[in-house]
This record gives structure tokens, C-alpha cells and sequence, in this order.
């Protein structure tokens, strides 16, 4: 008998965890419907809406454009260390924008405003829930729901493609700086060759993730933050979960999205 418990023990452990990660995926979906039931139903507040563009769109250009200009620089120099190799230097713009726009853009502008923005929301709305402040908001009959939940998933949804749009061009232009002034590239000729192997294709996979991604990483971020306790300890594991949720799902939807556009 001893035997047995011993042999079935990893498999009893798998199960649970298998479960759990089943229970939590559920947990998330069904937050993830009341939050878009909650946008698309009254009580609006174009107030908070607006508010939550400017802190969540505005105030990650900064990092965003820093990352992408940096990212794009890099890009071009490996690229053309790389094509060296197969004597394929000339491929330098067209590999560059392809990678910016299908994928290192929205992903990277992705994974540093969840970063950003997150933790901000899980810590927010985890406070709120350990000073009991969202449930004065129920007492005084303001639905947290629409007030807090519906402006953060609408706002990040909205705000991510224009970042990621930002992001792309500024990439394009990190490496059409350092193609032209440290490799020896031809500016007319580089920009050239990114128009000609820029497809719409590319462009709308890109907005698309962006949008996905907006909307996963403030879901992370009001997931954690709402059902949080445990005083302030609880406000310390929301933030950190929602950044680590945040991530995984952005990963996780990047890959399934280029699967299914990309893939046949």
C-alpha cells in the first residue's frame, strides 16, 4: 500500500495542479465576461474612460518608444552580422521590418506596459479592496464594475494599437539610423526596401495583437487586484501575480495569433 501512495503521489500532485490551473482558467474567463459586459452596459463614465487613456497610453510612449528605438537598432546590426554569413547583407530592411511589425513591436510594447501598467491596476484596486473602499463604493450604489473594472479593459484595448503603431515606426527608424550611419546603407534605397516588403497583412496582424494584448494585460491586472486580501502582503502577491498572468498571456495569445495568420 505504501508502495502504491508512493508511485501514485506525482500523478495525485499533477492532477491537482492540472485542476487548479483549470479552476483559475475558468476564474479569469468568467471576470473577463462581467468586465466586458460591464463596458458595453450602462452606467458609462467617459470621464474615467479618458482618464485611463492618458495614464495608460500616454504615459507608456516614454518606455515604449525607448524599447522599440533601442530593439530596432539591434535588430539591424544582428541582422547584418548574421547575413554576413550567407554574403545576405541586402536583406537587412526587409528582415528588420517584417520581425518590428509581425512581432518584436507588439510584443515588446506589450510586455513593458503590462509591466508598467499591471502592477499599477492589481496594486490600485488591491488597496482599494484591503481599505474596504470597493465596498463603500457598492454601499454608496456605484457599480466598481463600471466605475473601475469597464474603463481600464476599454482603455488599454484602445490604447495599445496606437502605442504599438508608435513602437513600430520608431523600431523602423532605430534601424534605419544605424543601417545608414554605421553600416553604410543607402537611405532611399533602405526605405525602399521597407515599403516594397511592408504587407497589409503584417499591419493588421499587428494592430490585432496589440488590441489582444491591451486587453489581456489590464484583465491581469483587475483580476488580481479585485479578488485580493490578505492586507498588505495580499496588495505585494496581487501586483506580482498580475505582472506574471500578464506575461504568460500575452505569450501565449502572441503565439496562437501568428499560428493562425501565419501559419498555413
Amino acid at each position: 500500500m505504501a508502495a502504491a501512495d508512493i508511485l501514485f503521489r506525482p500523478l495525485i500532485a499533477l492532477g491537482r495542479f492540472v485542476l487548479s490551473l483549470l479552476a483559475g482558467v475558468g476564474r479569469l474567463a468568467i471576470f473577463a465576461g462581467h468586465g466586458v459586459k460591464a463596458a458595453f452596459a450602462p452606467p458609462w463614465y467617459p470621464a474615467r474612460w479618458l482618464e485611463q487613456m492618458a495614464l495608460i497610453g500616454w504615459f507608456s510612449l516614454p518606455v515604449v518608444g525607448l524599447t522599440a528605438l533601442f530593439t530596432g537598432a539591434a535588430l539591424a546590426q544582428q541582422i547584418y552580422v548574421g547575413g554576413q554569413r550567407f554574403s545576405a547583407e541586402s536583406t537587412v530592411p526587409a528582415v528588420t521590418v517584417i520581425a518590428m511589425v509581425r512581432e518584436l513591436g507588439p510584443v515588446l510594447a506589450g510586455l513593458m506596459v503590462a509591466g508598467r501598467v499591471s502592477s499599477a491596476i492589481a496594486a490600485e484596486l488591491a488597496t482599494m479592496r484591503v481599505t474596504e473602499q470597493l465596498d463603500a463604493m457598492v454601499t454608496l450604489r456605484t457599480d466598481p464594475w463600471s466605475y473601475l473594472i469597464a474603463p481600464r479593459l476599454v482603455a488599454s484595448t484602445l490604447m495599445l494599437p496606437i502605442l504599438v503603431t508608435i513602437a513600430n515606426v520608431i523600431g523602423i527608424l532605430g534601424g534605419y539610423a544605424l543601417a545608414v550611419w554605421r553600416l553604410g546603407f543607402n537611405g532611399s534605397t533602405y526605405l525602399a526596401t521597407t515599403r516594397r516588403y511592408l504587407e497589409a497583412d503584417d499591419i493588421v496582424s499587428s494592430l490585432v495583437k496589440a488590441a489582444v494584448f491591451g486587453f489581456l494585460l489590464a484583465l491581469a491586472g483587475c483580476y488580481h487586484g479585485y479578488r485580493s486580501g490578505g492586507g498588505a502582503a495580499g496588495v505585494g502577491r496581487a501586483t506580482t501575480n498580475a505582472v506574471v498572468t500578464a506575461f504568460i498571456l500575452i505569450l501565449l495569445f502572441n503565439l496562437a495569433i501568428t499560428v493562425l495568420v501565419f501559419g498555413a
